[in-house]
């Protein structure tokens, strides 16, 4: 039996290399907050910064360069002093975060079904006395 493979020789067109770093930019630790926070509306970086709990300058600086650059993120810079940056979706932009909030959605409701096969995983490795991993 042939196990199907996700990279540069998948069958599968939607499995090919040139979209994997898109959906890394989309779905990475920051790129999902950044999209879900900037779906509720426009932000300047440190309101955006504070709405994304956790994140530094500098990640968020970078995720928001990502994101820019793959046409998901609109930066518009207002040549006033001081200087101000406002951040919000485009229209490709807006369609992603739609998918990622619903997965974000699925996650919070099969929360409890997740923590019950953690347990039940956990139960099995620890009483054939192999490690969590």
């Amino acid at each position: 039996m042939s196990v199907p493979r996700y990279g540069p020789d998948s069958p599968g067109e939607e499995f090919r290399c040139a979209p994997r770093p898109i959906l890394e930019h989309v779905t990475s630790r920051w790129g999902v907050l950044v999209l879900i926070a900037l779906a509720e509306r426009s932000y300047r970086f440190s309101e955006l910064r504070r709405a994304v709990d956790g994140v530094s300058e500098k990640m968020l600086t970078q995720t928001l360069q990502t994101l820019e650059r793959d046409g998901i993120v609109h930066r518009d810079a207002h040549p006033v002093i001081p200087p101000r940056v406002d951040y919000s979706l485009t229209p490709l932009g807006q369609e992603a975060a739609g998918l990622v909030r619903s997965l974000a959605r699925w996650t919070g409701e099969r929360l409890t079904d997740v923590e019950a096969a953690r347990r039940e995983y956990d139960a099995r490795r620890e009483a054939t006395g192999k490690r969590r991993g």
